[in-house]
């Protein structure tokens, strides 16, 4: 009887051996596939490439801006920011605006623009939630009366903020950016809107935007807010 023999090592071993046998069952099998991307494909299946992305690489800016010292109370600081950022704004037409504000005795908030009773009465909802004072059940005080207090405000309110970018501006909301259509609203609101407006000798487009910065220190100090704008 013949034998066929393979060689392991130095030493040929018959076909029939269990080291040849396990060998050739547990030895992995590599195989090739070639696809081939072709409009004209008998199989009656059309696979065209699709053509390389052409992705547009996002961009970052980024500053700091210092706000001078503000009394204790609600303010609005959109157009001190948008004076700082303007020009990289500008230049993205999709993206972020990252509002960080440095501080923990301040915070900042997006709210109504439009009319100023608004900021006095956020104040006072403020004052009233923290109250102040001996009767107050706060230990830190070091620095007055309104040290823990300011803490617990810039908490509740935060210290940053993200806007969306469209076409090289901040897309904000109706009350939140005041804009023309605005006055298109015929209820009574708006029109009591408008009437107070005239009143106030503002003009549409001299309406102060929403963007705040809540002092909560009675004696204030500049503030630093640190914008980061991302996008394409």
């Amino acid at each position: 009887m013949q034998t066929s023999s393979v060689i392991l090592g130095a030493k040929p071993l018959p076909l029939w051996s269990p080291i040849v046998i396990l060998k050739s069952l547990y030895t992995p099998k590599t195989t090739t596939t070639t696809f081939s991307f072709n409009d004209s494909y008998s199989g009656g299946v059309s696979m065209a490439a699709a053509p390389p992305a052409t992705a547009t690489a996002p961009k970052w800016a980024q500053k700091t801006i210092t706000l001078p010292p503000h009394k204790r109370g609600c303010h609005l600081i959109t157009p001190k920011i948008l004076k700082e950022i303007g020009q990289d704004l500008s230049g993205f037409k999709c993206g972020l605006a990252h509002l960080f504000l440095q501080h923990t005795s301040a915070s900042l908030t997006i709210n109504e623009n439009y009319d100023s009773d608004v900021r006095d009465d956020t104040e006072t909802f403020l004052n009233r939630v923290v109250p102040e004072g001996s009767a107050a059940p706060w230990k830190h005080t070091l620095e007055g009366p309104d040290d823990m207090p300011a803490h617990i405000k810039s908490s509740m309110f935060g210290c940053t903020l993200t806007i969306p970018i469209t076409n090289g501006q901040l897309n904000m909301g109706t009350w939140q950016c005041f804009e023309k259509h605005a006055l298109a609203f015929a209820n009574t609101k708006s029109k009591a809107r408008r009437s107070l407006n005239t009143s106030r000798g503002l003009r549409q487009t001299e309406a102060p935007e929403g963007i705040w910065l809540c002092e909560h220190r009675d004696h204030p100090t500049a503030r630093r807010v640190v914008v980061t704008l991302n996008g394409i």
